[in-house]
């Protein structure tokens, strides 16, 4: 009869303690991280709504715990048992903790890094690496929880991982190098680049172990991080996106070159304009070449990014070819003049 009426005390003291704690945590989630989350939508900072977000997810379990550690200390167990059932609820605080403080750094990182750029992109490096830190440091402090001591646990880390360095030494030097390569902002997800091997295209994602380039085909190349940083690259985005368009043109001799530079800076202008949105650069017109046929010029223009290029270039050619034929201006193309040598009369 003793032991039926200790188990009832348990499990009543067990249930309300539950209860209690759960309707407590309901509350809180209502009153005070719904009031914060609405406070969090009426600001610029996203940082507050990630906070809010996380804390919506876990704080009934944090009440839950709250309940279960009330109820640990009122029933009644062997000490051994109520010990024993003390660290497993410490495990668990640890374990959530951890779990929203990764995710919190984790979001704060990814928002961070996709304001530095004009559309959010992808940086699982950095994103990773901050939750696996913090993962091994609440594994340590849970290993702490258990009286296990972590200096042994470190060294062991340390000639371990000397090891595994030697073994993956292609692998840590990919994961340094995309480091490096973030660390440096050189080189950014969603900038437009061109390698020596003559890759070029969109930086999707550096990863831990490749950066992925999205080309002008629409295919992914896979790239090493540590051929990327021993890499000649070219940025098309640094200092900025604009990019100079150059299209060389060449004339007759008979031309007036005056007349020729003001109207393909004329024809330059409203291309810039219509295609590309341009209209405070004035362009360049320099004349460099007595050719064969020809005088040569070189037209120098702007696109608002290197995506845009091929296209002023297609509109530029076309509208001066329509403009040029109006204004009767000559395109000299190659004319060869053959001389026929007639056989010597014989006798």
């Amino acid at each position: 009869m003793r032991i039926d009426n200790q188990l009832i005390q348990n499990i009543m003291i067990f249930t309300a303690a539950i209860a209690a704690s759960w309707i407590a945590g309901i509350a809180v989630r209502r009153w005070v991280v719904w009031s914060l989350h609405r406070v969090a939508k009426k600001t610029s900072w996203k940082w507050d709504d990630i906070i809010t977000e996380t804390l919506s997810k876990v704080i009934l379990l944090w009440a839950a715990l709250i309940g279960l550690f009330s109820a640990n200390h009122f029933l009644d167990l062997p000490p051994s048992i109520k010990v024993y059932l003390d660290r497993i609820l410490h495990v668990l605080v640890i374990a959530s903790v951890t779990w929203a403080v990764a995710r919190i750094c984790s979001e704060m990182i990814r928002v961070y890094l996709g304001g530095l750029q004009e559309e959010p992109h992808s940086t699982s490096l950095l994103v990773s690496f901050s939750k696996w830190i913090i993962i091994i440091v609440g594994a340590l402090m849970i290993l702490q929880t258990f009286d296990i001591s972590i200096t042994p646990a470190l060294t062991t880390l340390g000639v371990g991982g000397l090891a595994v360095a030697l073994a993956l030494q292609g692998t840590l030097a990919n994961l340094f190098s995309g480091m490096q390569i973030l660390a440096t902002k050189q080189i950014n997800p969603g900038d437009f680049v061109k390698l020596d091997t003559g890759d070029e295209g969109y930086v999707l994602d550096i990863t831990w172990r490749n950066t992925s380039i999205r080309t002008f085909s629409n295919n992914t190349v896979l790239i090493p991080n540590s051929k990327l940083a021993d890499a000649i690259v070219t940025n098309f985005y640094l200092p900025q996106k604009e990019i100079a368009v150059r299209v060389s043109v060449g004339v007759s001799y008979d031309s007036d070159l005056e007349k020729v530079e003001e109207v393909t800076k004329e024809v330059a202008r409203e291309t810039m304009r219509d295609v590309a949105n341009i209209t405070t650069f004035e362009p360049l017109i320099r004349f460099h070449t007595f050719n064969d046929f020809s005088i040569d010029f070189t037209v120098i223009m702007r696109a608002g990014e290197v995506i845009n290029l091929y296209l002023v270039q297609h509109e530029f050619i076309k509208r001066l070819h329509r403009r040029y034929a109006r204004e009767k201006i000559e395109i000299p193309f190659p004319i060869r003049t053959l001389q026929m040598k007639e056989p010597e009369r014989q006798g």
